[in-house]
């Protein structure tokens, strides 16, 4: 291939972007404007016009799929090997770096690499040895400081305590843990890119050699790129190179594991770099990209762009309020239904959510119409862990001899039952044929004081919540025991999006528990009844690889990928955008960009869903349509009316246009069962106040009304937290 037919089948602006003068160059590359192509298309135009060897080209990726698929394009634009190209991903690339420099890296020849596993349990034997309390000091907690930091290239030893006890234990235990790793001679994923950053900053002929030998370095997503990366490629750049770009301001959405979007501003700032823009969308129809970009306009320091198709029109965005979840998910799968008789494949359709726990609905509702479904990267949602473990201490209340279960939470949350005794335990068992439970109450006279002490803690508090629980309804038993187990507040210390989205779990769960109606099971009680049924579905396979069904995601899981139809659910204030979003102006500009990948991955069909009312950990919550769906242009959308036979909730608002959320402001709030904001309220909602106890925080929700009225507060110290209003004695502080 010559380099003019590698421009032949690019559109102005890509041909622009790819014979680009040489030089450090940004090419903002929206939503389904061909990057991938253009970034392929430049290494073989250096290479074949510019005279570039192979040899000093290097291409940089986020995952290895996407990496080995770019060697693929190139090698079929060269029509010859790329072999002598350096293609991968950030921490591919720093391992390679690191296994030719292992003396220079100070790292044994055969150093081995940790996954998040390994990394785990290795800081919780740390924990362990310096007779920490686990509880207080979380294992994935301490794991997510050590990694965090790495992120930004600080060592233990760069970081101040800020005379703080508490960072100054978790710097303790990270230097712990880096002598550990250096005794070891061991690296986790993090330190892979600190330490191949450290090796090209202090080994300054390695360095100049990197520099001299990859002028061109090829970066994709580049608005993913966290502290390190953009501070390894400064490396890898120097003061001659010419770094190319790509990346979309206005997809950037993982800010929640590291990614600054405004590095794409500084690395136009440092570099001086001429920008390109691609706005031809080659995926989506006119309309879907009109609904797009008038929702990320409201977004302020974007640096600019706006999609357009050369196909014009397109479907109306259908937009459809739901009385509750139970009736969105109907409505979805009635979709399905009408497509699928229409000849269209259960592929083409995917269904996006906020949050992991909205999937349960969805499953549910798929099942019993028998309609084939994947959960595109994740699990289902009786498979997942903190739900197996909900179960697992829900079993034992009914069967004190369940071993699997035993073992599953005899040491979860962490109450200092170790690998040691668990041992004792199963050799016991197995000798004397019984139980772990039985084998327990056996041998834990004989056990050191701490062991049996923790031992028989365990076996009084499943005791207790078979009594507690006994005569409760079933969705109350099983909140009981998420609360009262202790896995609720265990998830909820986690200080990351994973230990957030496995709350909302464990609330859905007792959801699950309340919509769920029991069949004739030969005299089980509902309770047995409902772990029957759990364990069942989570024993039904997923759709096999291959077979055509229907997609299931979150709506970070969906970046990168496009539909012919797509269904983006739950689009109410407080779940879309989320309830720590809609009152932090730092969050927000994010979960619009989500809005943003969600519209766009839809190519032909798109339809948006919110319910006037939701359960929430056992609780009916109604709230208003999000914000998103008002900041839609009038004349893209079109409002679907529901079926006449649903039934409504009993206190279901009356219905609201989504194109006019405001209209009836009046009319809703009569008819409310719980307070909104203006009305006779003493503080208004994302106020700030002052508690006596928990510290300062931000009123995010009330609930009731009179004396029974709750606040829900997002403290800054203690995090969420349920408050009886009159008893509160709330400060408002602004």
């Amino acid at each position: 291939m010559t380099s003019l037919d590698l421009l032949q089948s690019l559109n102005e602006a890509q041909r622009a972007a790819v014979s680009a003068p040489i030089g450090p160059v940004l090419v903002l590359a929206g939503a389904g404007s061909g990057k991938t192509r253009v970034l392929t298309h430049r290494a073989a135009w250096l290479i074949l016009e510019c005279g570039v060897s192979p040899h000093g080209l290097m291409a940089v990726t986020f995952t290895n799929k996407a990496a080995n698929e770019m060697r693929g394009r190139i090698e079929s634009l060269l029509g010859m090997p790329a072999d002598a190209l350096w293609i991968g991903t950030f921490h591919g690339l720093s391992h390679r770096m690191l296994r030719r420099h292992w003396r220079e890296a100070r790292l044994p020849q055969s150093f081995q690499i940790l996954d998040q596993d390994d990394q785990e349990r290795l800081v919780r034997r740390i924990i362990r040895e310096q007779k920490l309390d686990e509880q207080r000091w979380v294992p994935r907690e301490v794991q997510g400081f050590i990694n965090s930091n790495k992120d930004e290239g600080r060592r233990s030893k760069s970081l101040s305590d800020r005379n703080d006890p508490t960072r100054k234990q978790l710097i303790q235990l990270y230097k712990l843990y880096e002598d550990r790793c250096a005794a070891a001679g061991v690296v986790d994923f993090a330190e892979l890119l600190l330490r191949s950053f450290e090796l090209l900053r202090d080994v300054p002929e390695l360095g100049e050699y990197y520099r001299g030998r990859f002028r061109h370095i090829l970066v994709d997503e580049f608005q993913d790129t966290n502290g390190i990366q953009y501070d390894w490629l400064r490396q890898l750049v120097g003061k001659t190179g010419a770094p190319f770009v790509v990346g979309d301001d206005d997809q950037s959405v993982y800010r929640w594991r590291g990614a600054k979007v405004e590095n794409m501003q500084h690395f136009r700032r440092e570099y001086g770099a001429t920008v390109y823009k691609l706005e031809q969308n080659y995926r989506s129809t006119q309309v879907i990209l009109a609904a797009a970009n008038a929702v990320i306009a409201k977004n302020t320091d974007r640096m600019g762009k706006e999609l357009w198709t050369a196909a014009k029109g397109g479907e109306p965005i259908r937009v459809y309020a739901a009385y509750n979840e139970r009736d969105e998910a109907d409505f979805v799968i009635d979709r399905i239904r009408d497509h699928q008789r229409r000849g269209l494949p259960l592929a083409a359709a995917a269904v996006l959510y906020r949050s992991n726990a909205q999937s349960r609905a969805f499953e549910e509702s798929l099942m019993a119409a028998r309609i084939p479904y994947r959960v595109y990267g994740g699990l289902r949602f009786f498979e997942r862990a903190e739900i197996k473990d909900a179960l697992a201490y829900l079993r034992l209340t009914q069967f004190r001899d369940d071993d699997i279960a035993f073992e599953r939470v005899v040491n979860l949350p962490a109450r200092g039952i170790g690998g040691a005794t668990l041992e004792l335990l199963r050799n016991d068992a197995r000798d004397n044929q019984r139980s772990l439970w039985r084998a327990g109450h056996e041998l834990a006279p004989a056990l050191p004081a701490r062991a049996a002490g923790a031992l028989k803690g365990f076996f009084a508090l499943i005791d207790r919540l078979a009594v507690e629980i006994a005569e409760l309804p079933l969705h109350e038993q099983v909140k009981h025991v998420i609360q009262h187990s202790g896995l609720r507040d265990h998830h909820a210390k986690e200080k990351d999006n994973k230990g957030e989205a496995r709350v909302e779990n464990l609330d859905e769960l007792v959801n699950a528990a309340e919509s769920f109606s029991p069949e004739n099971d030969e005299g089980l009680s509902p309770l047995g009844s409902f772990l029957a049924h759990a364990t069942l579905e989570s024993g039904e396979t997923q759709a096999a690889t291959g077979l055509d069904c229907v997609q299931l995601m979150t709506l970070h899981a969906a970046k990168g990928l496009e539909f012919p139809t797509v269904f983006v659910v739950g689009l109410e204030e407080g779940l879309f955008p989320s309830e720590h979003a809609a009152f932090d102006p730092d969050r927000l500009p994010e979960e619009r960009r989500l809005c943003y990948v969600g519209l766009t991955r839809a190519m032909q069909r798109l339809y948006l869903t919110h319910a006037e009312s939701r359960r929430i950990f056992g609780r009916t919550a109604y709230r208003d349509p999000s914000r998103f769906l008002a900041e839609l242009p009038p004349g893209s959308v079109e409002d679907v009316r529901p079926r006449i036979s649903v039934s409504r909730p009993l206190y279901a608002p009356d219905r609201v246009s989504f194109s006019s959320p405001v209209q009836d402001d009046a009319a809703r709030r009569r008819s409310r069962a719980v307070p909104v904001p203006g009305e006779d309220l003493p503080m208004r909602l994302g106020a700030r106040v002052r508690h006596a106890k928990f510290g300062e925080g931000t009123i995010l929700r009330f609930e009731g009304q009179g004396e029974s009225r709750q606040v829900h507060v997002n403290f800054e110290g203690a995090g969420r937290k349920i408050l009886m209003y009159s008893l509160a004695r709330l400060e408002q502080l602004s």
